[in-house]
C-alpha cells in the first residue's frame, strides 16, 4: 500500500516543501490538490516551472511520488468550460507520469438524471483519452451522490471499470454505511483512498467536526482489517482539509498523529489480517 497525504492540508507551501515534508515522515507519494497558495494548478505550474519538462526536472530532485492531480471537474455538471479546464491539467499530468487525475461525482441522490448525465460524462472522457492517446486517467470521488449505498451500485453496474477514489470518511459520516460494507461495493474499483477523523459534534457549516487522527469516531480499525483481508495495493491518502478547515493544526501534526498512534500503518507497512 502507498501512504500519501492531500496538498489540501498543506496549500501554503511551494511544491518542494510539500515534497520534503512527505520524505520527512517517510511518506511514499503527495496528491496535489493546492500549492503556494492555489488551486489552478495548470497555472502555479506554468508560473513555477514554464513547461511540463520543467515539472519533471522538479520531480526527479525528490524520492517521493506524486499520485495524483486533484481537479475539480464534476461528472455532473460538467460545462464545456468545466471540461477545457479540466484538459488543461493532461499535459503536465502525461509528462510527468501521473497516472490518477481526481474528479468528483457531482448531484445530490444519484436518480436516473444525475446518473444519465455522469455517464455522458465518462464517455466524453473515455472518446477524449482513446482519441488523445492518454496514458492518465480519472477517479471519481466518492464525495456527492456517490455516498449513498444505493446510488453507488447504481453506478458501478453502470460503469463496472471506472476507477473510484473511495472518500472513506464521506461514506461513512454523509452515507451512514460502514466503512467493512462499502468496501465490499467498491474493492475492484477503488484505487485510492482518503481518510480523516472526526466526532459528531457541529462545527461551522457541518454536522460533525474534524480531529487529529485516532482522536475522533471514524472506524478506522474495521477500514484496515477489510483492506488486509484483500491485500489492497493502492493509495492511502490522508486527507487534512485544513485550506477549507483554517482552524485545523498542520499537518505536520496531524502526520505525527496518525504515526505515533497507529492509526494507519507505518511507512513501508502493509496491514495484514
Amino acid at each position: 500500500m502507498t501512504l500519501a497525504f492531500s496538498t489540501l492540508g498543506c496549500a501554503e507551501l511551494e511544491l518542494d516543501e510539500a515534497l520534503a515534508l512527505a520524505a520527512h515522515h517517510g511518506i511514499d507519494a503527495i496528491e496535489i490538490r493546492a500549492l503556494g497558495g492555489m488551486i489552478d494548478l495548470p497555472a502555479y505550474f506554468t508560473e513555477r516551472f514554464g513547461t511540463p519538462a520543467g515539472l519533471v526536472r522538479a520531480l526527479a530532485q525528490s524520492p517521493v511520488g506524486v499520485c495524483a492531480l486533484n481537479t475539480s471537474m464534476r461528472l455532473v455538471g460538467a460545462t464545456q468550460q468545466a471540461k477545457e479546464e479540466f484538459l488543461r491539467y493532461l499535459p503536465w499530468a502525461e509528462a510527468a507520469g501521473i497516472k490518477s487525475l481526481r474528479i468528483f461525482d457531482g448531484g445530490s441522490t444519484g436518480d436516473a438524471g444525475e446518473l444519465s448525465e455522469a455517464l455522458s460524462t465518462l464517455e466524453w472522457w473515455r472518446e477524449t483519452a482513446r482519441r488523445e492517446d492518454f496514458v492518465s486517467d480519472i477517479m471519481v470521488e466518492t464525495h456527492d451522490f456517490l455516498v449513498h449505498p444505493d446510488a453507488l451500485d447504481r453506478f458501478l453496474e453502470a460503469a463496472p471499470d471506472c476507477a473510484l477514489l473511495w472518500d472513506t470518511h464521506h461514506t461513512w459520516r454523509k452515507g451512514g454505511q460502514d466503512p467493512g460494507e462499502t468496501w465490499k461495493q467498491v474493492r475492484r474499483n477503488a484505487r485510492h483512498l482518503h481518510v480523516k477523523d472526526s466526532v459528531s459534534k457541529p462545527s461551522g457549516k457541518l454536522p460533525y467536526t474534524y480531529t487529529l487522527p485516532a482522536a475522533g469516531e471514524f472506524p478506522m480499525s474495521t477500514l484496515i482489517a477489510a483492506l488486509a483481508a484483500d491485500r489492497y495495493a493502492g493509495v492511502m491518502s490522508l486527507e487534512w482539509e485544513r485550506l477549507w478547515h483554517a482552524e485545523l493544526p498542520p499537518l505536520d501534526l496531524a502526520l505525527q498523529e496518525a504515526r505515533q498512534t497507529g492509526w494507519w500503518p507505518l511507512p513501508g507497512e502493509n496491514p495484514r489480517a
